[in-house]
Formats: structure tokens, C-alpha cells, sequence
């Protein structure tokens, strides 16, 4: 399997990019800065860009997905977050808004798979940081990806505009019942597995 990260940002948001192996697609999870530096990197190992996949809309995540995959390459966001591109005045996260416009602006829905880059995508709607944010869950038992609801260590913010703390609740249970072998590419920070989640995430032990 191909994976990468471009994490060399104001935020230290990790934009995560990855194959099948044999696959010369790739897909790329959340390129909030420098689309000509995540082009590059996928040029130097010979894939090109299948599909973008936003786990939610804040500007960190999402500012370039418009910029990084211009007219070919489509992007795909929960319908919840995708106001933060068709109505930025109703989305108002308390982030900025992501100000690349995007050509190929695609919904997705919770159970939907993707097949994309040599893998079988599950969605998980995971909402509560953000309305439509979304875990990613890649070929079964390969790895998920979690975006803002879980990091090694802590859980995202669910104190913005337009967050839900119960709705956060609920999603990190679901994060939960996940197997706990399964590796782990939060949206900040180092990866993780769920089962070190479980035993030992502060915000985690006590739900």
C-alpha cells in the first residue's frame, strides 16, 4: 500500500495520501494547504490524483481541495458541510471558510463505498465537530480514517457555531465499536489504534 502525509501547515493538519498496491490512482484526504506541493508528491512516486475526500469542510481541511484537483478530479463531502462551499454565510463554523472554488462538487452518505484507487471506502457519518463530518473506513480492516472526531491522545472540538456535543458523543461511541487493531490516521497529529484509544483516550475511557 501506498500512504503519505503532508502535514507542513500553520495547523499541523495531515492530509493524507494513499493506494492499493498495484493501484496507479490515488486518493487524497483533505488537502487544506499547498496543492501544488501534494501534486508533487504523487507525482514523484507515479500516481495521480483518483479523488478527494473532505472528513468535514473547515478552511484547515478543505481550503484547497478546489485548487488541488481543478477541473478533473472530483470531490467528495457529507451534503452537511458542503454548504461551507454553496452557502458559506449559513455554514459559518467559527473556521475559515474554504475559499477555492471546487469544479466537481460530489455528496456522499453515511454506508455509502467508495471504490477509489484500488479500495472499497466505507463512510461512517461521524457528525458533532462539524454537521458532516465523516470517518473514513478503507478496505474493511486496513485503517480508518478519523478526521477531527478522534486523535491519539484526545478528541476534536465540539464547542464551534455549528457543532453538537451530544451528536459528538454519540459519534465517538461509534468510533468505538470499531475493531481494535484497526490503525488509525487522525486529522491532526501521530497515528493511533483504536484499542489504545479505548484503554487509555481520557475522553474515551468514560463514555
Amino acid at each position: 500500500m501506498y500512504l503519505d502525509v503532508f502535514d507542513r501547515n500553520p495547523y499541523g493538519t495531515n492530509c493524507w495520501l494513499l493506494a492499493a498496491e498495484g493501484s496507479s490512482d490515488a486518493v487524497v484526504v483533505d488537502p487544506g494547504f499547498e496543492p501544488a506541493t501534494i501534486h508533487a508528491m504523487l507525482a514523484g512516486v507515479a500516481r495521480t490524483p483518483a479523488a478527494v475526500l473532505l472528513t468535514h469542510a473547515h478552511g484547515d481541511h478543505a481550503e484547497a481541495a478546489g485548487a488541488f484537483a481543478g477541473a478533473d478530479v472530483p470531490v467528495y463531502v457529507h451534503p452537511a458541510d458542503a454548504v461551507a462551499y454553496t452557502d458559506p454565510e449559513a455554514w459559518r463554523p467559527g473556521f475559515p471558510n474554504p475559499l477555492s472554488d471546487v469544479a466537481d462538487l460530489r455528496t456522499l452518505a453515511d454506508g455509502d463505498v467508495l471504490r477509489i484507487a484500488g479500495f472499497d471506502i466505507e463512510v461512517l457519518h461521524t457528525p458533532g465537530h462539524t454537521p458532516g463530518s465523516c470517518c473514513f473506513r478503507v478496505g474493511g480492516d486496513v485503517l480508518v480514517l478519523s478526521g477531527d472526531l478522534v486523535f491519539a491522545g484526545a478528541i476534536g472540538r465540539s464547542d464551534f457555531p455549528n457543532s453538537d456535543p451530544d451528536a459528538m458523543v454519540r459519534s465517538l461511541r461509534r468510533f468505538l465499536e470499531l475493531p481494535d487493531d484497526l490503525r488509525t490516521l487522525p486529522g491532526h497529529g501521530p497515528e493511533t489504534v483504536v484499542g489504545r484509544e479505548r484503554a487509555s483516550n481520557p475522553f474515551l475511557v468514560r463514555l
